[in-house]
């Protein structure tokens, strides 16, 4: 049962940082393609970022890039999203999620995390 725990959430103000973390249990987590995605209320799961099990390649959306690194450590089992420079827009809840399809769909991956709340306000 692979399970994804995210933690690092929280409320900032406009141009701060946060940086959330995705713990992976159950799962070879090196072989995983690990993607954040975010939801805002009432609006669609969108893609933020995401990296791959093989080399570590990147992707991001338009609207992060520049501002957000998302990293891995595959020692810890852990991915990271540094989020830089946040905006009031940045407002949702981040989801971790796992597959074997390096993907910036959401339904290429198979694995999800709880979410967890980042609160940008101005």
């Amino acid at each position: 049962q692979v399970q994804l725990a995210e933690s690092g959430g929280g409320r900032v103000l406009t141009g701060g940082s946060l940086r959330l973390s995705c713990v992976v249990s159950g799962g070879t987590f090196r072989t995983f393609d690990m993607a954040w995605f975010r939801q805002a209320p009432g609006k669609e799961r969108r893609f933020v970022a995401t990296i791959s099990g093989r080399g570590g390649g990147t992707l991001y959306a338009n609207s992060v890039e520049g501002r957000f690194t998302i990293s891995r450590d595959d020692a810890k089992n852990t991915v990271f999203l540094q989020m830089d420079s946040l905006r009031p827009e940045d407002t949702a809840v981040y989801y971790c999620a796992a597959g074997n399809r390096w993907s910036v769909r959401y339904d290429a991956y198979d694995y999800w995390g709880q979410g967890t709340q980042v609160t940008v306000s101005s």
